[in-house]
């Protein structure tokens, strides 16, 4: 009971909660785009990732709810470390100079919030299907998205390829990935080194390695997963809208 009171109680415990879990998402970020660049290599490898996932059943949903924990919890720790800090300074500077702070740094809790809507866009879009929000007037639950498995004929799974196609065809849609996932990485640029600070492992030695490290790599995130959205604007897949 101590343990957790002084887990969840104190800000020391909030800012291991909130570096345990960033380090967490971060490498789920990694893990979504190595399996979203399967688009790259065809309906039949993005489509045969697609149907691991779901065929993992209630692991899936052990997954998806351990996401969830994770995320809220990332929240929660920044919210109540942030009240605090603000608490304990009740009276502003009367002239703010940033010094030795980053944008990305600066705007943690803004980015953090607008990332946090556009997870929930990004699941309504292609994890629950919501007609209403992909902008195409397509209805990805519809039966032409079920085709069968190489080999068989009762086994179908879903068409994640087509699905991919049709919903970034939209350039309205594209451009809020795009702003999602730069404000994303704006977050992480910052949120990456951060973490190894707040767990006690960055130091003046290598410490702006792991700052520099960690931009280098936001930036290559960001890169790899605006690649999707826009080759399929400049014609990738087209073959796929017929």
């Amino acid at each position: 009971m101590k343990v957790i009171n002084n887990i969840f109680g104190t800000s020391l415990g909030k800012k291991y909660i909130m570096a345990v879990t960033g380090c967490g998402l971060f490498l789920f970020v990694i893990g979504h785009l190595i399996g979203n660049l399967q688009i790259f290599l065809g309906p039949e490898a993005i489509n045969r990732y697609g149907h691991f996932l779901q065929n993992l059943g209630e692991g899936l949903w052990l997954v998806r709810g351990g996401l969830l924990a994770m995320i809220g919890l990332h929240i929660w720790s920044a919210v109540t470390l942030t009240t605090q800090n603000m608490a304990a300074r009740p009276v502003g500077y009367r002239e703010y100079k940033p010094v030795g702070s980053t944008f990305a740094s600066r705007t943690m809790m803004m980015s953090g919030l607008i990332v946090f809507v556009f997870i929930i866009y990004h699941l309504l879009h292609y994890t629950v299907r919501v007609k209403a929000v992909n902008f195409t007037g397509v209805d990805f639950h519809d039966p032409s998205f079920a085709e069968p498995i190489r080999g068989t004929v009762d086994l179908h799974r879903h068409d994640v390829y087509r699905m991919m196609i049709i919903g970034f065809s939209n350039v309205w849609v594209s451009l809020f990935y795009a702003l999602g996932v730069g404000l994303l990485c704006v977050h992480l640029s910052h949120g990456a080194s951060a973490m190894f600070q707040s767990l006690g492992w960055k130091n003046k030695v290598y410490g702006p390695c792991l700052d520099k490290g960690a931009r280098i790599l936001a930036v290559l995130i960001f890169l790899g997963y605006i690649s999707i959205p826009a080759a399929i604007l400049f014609g990738f897949g087209k073959e796929a809208l017929k």
